[in-house]
């Protein structure tokens, strides 16, 4: 009986994760593709300085991370020095930056499916620089993400959703979502190495630390110079405090949904997390086709199902490299 109890509080764990996910995750893509195509106001201006949202983003994150510090952290030794974050920061910086700014250039659902390619540049880095060999399901995996891609980048785009996008230029705009892949990379990298090298940094270190260099280097960006970037998007804020808004309720979004990530690493794992944020991915094309407008034609839908089969064989694999490796202990 008190197994079976057991069962049902992980699987309601588990829903809860999924749902905080999800629901986070999905509403921070619909804000996103709000603040970035909608014009607000009488005059039916655009908010160009998209760069802002990853300051705004970096700053919130930031005060969440130190407030459950200090709630739920026992200790504050043994972890990573703050100054320790400078050259993920940077890359963190640069590379979320160029995925935001792609959707003056590309739509969301193809934003989306761009950098869920992520597995691309890893293995070619992986084969060309490093001779690591993978297996033929690897390979087909990444077949399948690239040609997915491919084809939707090469699919005619509705006109409908081309009017929304403030300058648009696809070989721009795919190009910013692959060097945003290459740069989290690095971040992704950087972020291991501090974890192995000061193995009591827990999540909210790690989140505290890339976020107090990510809001130095962003406000160093944006208000350096009198005619700054940050003040205009600043000003913008204060004439149209709906899209002052978007922006808060964006950043939220992205704080609450890195609590629910953190829960369900710690409770169920990498491949749990990774399967439930995948499906997210594929569920945000969906409400952004239904919702925001974004029509697609039977030729993209298809791409899109390439990739997510691509993804979710991947998963698949990694699920059985797991079961083996369980076994064999």
């Amino acid at each position: 009986m008190e197994s079976h109890g057991t069962g049902v509080g992980r699987i309601l764990l588990l829903v809860f994760c999924i749902a905080g996910i999800w629901s986070a995750y999905i509403t921070q893509g619909v804000l996103q593709e709000t603040i970035s195509t909608k014009r607000f106001g009488p005059e039916g201006k655009r908010f160009e300085h998209l760069s802002f949202l990853n300051l705004a983003q970096n700053v919130v994150c930031l005060i969440w991370s130190f407030m459950m510090l200090k709630i739920w952290s026992r200790s504050s030794s043994g972890g990573a020095p703050w100054w320790s974050y400078w050259s993920a920061g940077i890359t963190n910086t640069i590379g979320p930056a160029m995925g935001i700014e792609a959707l003056k250039y590309i739509s969301y659902p193809a934003q989306v499916l761009a950098k869920s390619s992520k597995m691309i540049p890893v293995m070619l880095m992986g084969t060309l620089v490093y001779g690591i060999k993978y297996t033929l399901p690897e390979y087909m995996c990444t077949f399948l993400v690239a040609g997915g891609v491919s084809v939707f980048a090469l699919a005619k785009t509705s006109s409908k959703t081309i009017s929304k996008l403030a300058h648009p230029n696809a070989p721009l705009g795919y190009g910013l979502c692959f060097l945003n892949l290459a740069f989290d990379g690095f971040t992704n990298a950087t972020q291991d190495s501090i974890s192995v090298r000061y193995p009591k940094t827990s999540a909210w270190d790690i989140m505290l630390g890339m976020n107090l260099w990510g809001t130095i280097y962003n406000m160093v960006y944006m208000f350096s110079s009198p005619t700054g970037s940050g003040f205009e998007a600043v000003q913008f804020c204060k004439e149209h405090p709906e899209a002052a808004w978007d922006i808060f309720l964006f950043c939220l979004c992205g704080a609450v949904g890195q609590n629910f990530i953190f829960l369900t690493i710690s409770r169920f794992g990498s491949l749990a997390n990774t399967t439930i944020t995948t499906t997210r991915k594929f569920v945000s094309i969906v409400v952004s086709s239904l919702l925001s407008g974004n029509p697609l034609s039977i030729k993209q839908w298809s791409s899109v199902i390439m990739v997510f089969s691509g993804l979710s064989y991947q998963i698949y694999l990694k699920w059985r490299k797991l079961q083996k490796k369980r076994k064999s202990m």
